[in-house]
């Protein structure tokens, strides 16, 4: 099970972390993504780090701004979100995936290689 919290309500140019913890599994096996979807869009990757921690991808608008992070010991990833825009307003959820080297390098934004789901959680950004 995966559960994501930490969104909520912040003014442009503002600060969240998002944090995903993962329970009845451990996420050395799983490589953690971060998706969101905004209103009238389809769910998009924003994030992912590899089982091992060593690889992280970014989508392009947020690449920057954002940084993935994981710790193990507490079976945590974290969705640190700097300089939010109006435009990065959305439910944001985790999910996890056996995907490793190539397969994530080049299918890390797709929510169909996702076996594992969090609820969503909200984040808004308007002044």
């Amino acid at each position: 099970q995966l559960q994501a919290f930490g969104g909520g309500l912040v003014q442009p140019g503002g600060s969240l972390r998002l944090s995903c913890a993962a329970s009845g599994f451990t996420l050395d096996y799983y490589a953690i993504g971060w998706f969101r979807q905004a209103p009238g869009k389809e769910r998009e990757g924003v994030s992912c780090i590899s089982s091992s921690g060593g690889s992280t991808y970014y989508l392009d608008p947020v690449r920057g701004r954002f940084t993935i992070s994981t710790n193990n010991a507490k079976n945590t990833v974290y969705l640190q979100m700097n300089s939010l825009k109006a435009e990065d307003t959305a439910v944001y959820f985790c999910a996890a995936s056996l995907l490793t080297t190539t397969g994530l390098r080049d299918y890390w934004f797709s929510p169909l290689e996702y076996d594992y789901w969090g609820q969503g959680t909200l984040v808004t950004v308007s002044s």
